[in-house]
């Protein structure tokens, strides 16, 4: 890649080369290459089936390629120095939110853990992530008593007590409304504000992925299909790139006379 991240600049760059990945005789990534610039929000976008689950299993490093590598800020996903110099967090679909913790104490584990701070700057560090995300004042509450779009808000107050230099997002709007979709899109693009982290978003939220990203890359079959801007996926021309922005749904009597 062209440029170059530090750590003391709180953004990291992705490079993503050949990445291939089988299990058995079946081949789920089939060579895929991109590049993720410091501090974008950089949006994987693609049909169920496409690769995208696989795909972020490498760029956390919790799947080992078959072929190919992924390096950040030119370290090996699971070289010890990564792990060492750089804060990476991750936004899971489902929230996963210990339900034998209240929402403070979730937001907090992390510091907590670590011992970074003392138990007063802990709990002012939880209360000031939470009125970020619009949740003050809910520390004391159990992940039972939040609704989806509160467990989402609550992961990224917990990915925000970090300081991230990069974030993972896995398809952070699945299970919600069209207006809670829009609260956490909102909410990714002003983390990226707050922090100028790098901020990688896997999603097959067409609205979501075209509302917010920098870049899109749109995979199909372990293939990147196209990656741009929003403007320029929307002009590509490839036909499984147009079958997936203009998938809608249709009537069934008029889905026949097409």
């Amino acid at each position: 890649m062209n440029e170059s991240c530090t750590v003391e600049s709180g953004r990291v760059c992705v490079e993503v080369s050949g990445l291939r990945k089988s299990f058995g005789t079946s081949e789920i990534l089939k060579g895929i290459d991109f590049g993720i610039r410091c501090g974008e929000i950089f949006v994987i976008m693609g049909p169920s089936g496409s690769g995208k689950s696989v795909l972020l299993k490498h760029l956390i490093g919790l799947e080992r390629p078959t072929a190919g590598s992924v390096r950040i800020d030119g370290h090996e996903i699971d070289s010890p120095e990564l792990l060492s110099k750089y804060r990476i967090a991750m936004v899971f679909q489902s929230g996963a939110l210990l339900s034998s913790l209240s929402v403070g104490e979730n937001v907090g584990l992390y510091l907590r853990e670590h011992r970074i701070h003392p138990p007063a700057e802990i709990n002012r560090i939880v209360r000031e992530k939470l009125a970020i995300v619009g949740l003050a004042g809910s520390e004391e509450k159990m992940p039972t008593e939040l609704s989806g779009g509160m467990k989402k808000r609550v992961a990224i107050a917990r990915a925000l007590v970090m300081d991230p230099q990069l974030i993972l997002y896995d398809e952070p709007t699945s299970e919600l409304d069209p207006l809670i979709s829009v609260t956490i899109g909102q909410e990714i693009v002003k983390m990226r504000e707050r922090t100028h982290a790098t901020s990688i978003v896997v999603t097959h939220d067409r609205d979501l992925g075209f509302g917010i990203a920098d870049r899109i890359a749109l995979i199909s079959g372990g293939r990147i299909l196209t990656l741009g801007t929003p403007d320029e996926v929307r002009a590509c021309d490839n036909p499984e790139v147009r079958t997936f922005l203009n998938a809608s749904y249709q009537p069934p009597e008029e889905a026949d006379r097409t």
